[in-house]
């Protein structure tokens, strides 16, 4: 069970490449391809979410806490902190954007739903891309524990 947050940094990377094929793609009038890469996109979101919650609860079970702590001082700790915290606010949000963005596109009310990708797309960006620099800092660039 250790792999996971590996497997799910690599969820957020393939996330995070699918919004850029997305936006290309809408942007270039393909609205049936963009469909399929964003209903993509939303479904690793979803593997994504299980996948962390499973690898919370092992955690628990296993290890008696949830987290894994950030070891760095200083700047490298505000940093990890600010990212962290924006990133979890952010990352609550978007599946529920996903879901209205889906259904405004599924039911063709696409000026709505344009409307709000607008804001949906980069803030679903971000979370993905900070996912991935979380991951990297927790796991490879990660301090030992100085007592």
């Amino acid at each position: 069970m250790s792999h996971l947050p590996a497997i799910n940094a690599g969820l957020n990377g393939l996330c995070t490449i699918l919004l850029i094929v997305g936006l290309v793609l809408v942007k270039r009038r393909r609205i049936d391809a963009h469909r399929r890469v964003m209903l993509s996109a939303f479904g690793l979101s979803a593997v994504f979410l299980a996948l962390y919650v499973t690898d919370k609860l092992w955690k628990r079970y296993a290890y008696g806490e949830m987290h894994t702590s950030f070891n760095g001082e200083g700047v490298a700790r505000t940093a990890y902190f600010l990212i962290l915290f924006s990133h979890l606010v952010l990352a609550m949000a978007v599946p529920v954007l996903a879901i209205v963005l889906i259904r405004l596109g599924l039911t063709g009310r696409f000026e709505r739903h344009r409307r709000i990708a607008r804001y949906a797309w980069p803030i679903w960006m971000y979370v993905s891309i900070t996912g991935v620099v979380i991951y990297l800092m927790l796991y490879h660039f990660n301090p030992p524990v100085v007592k």
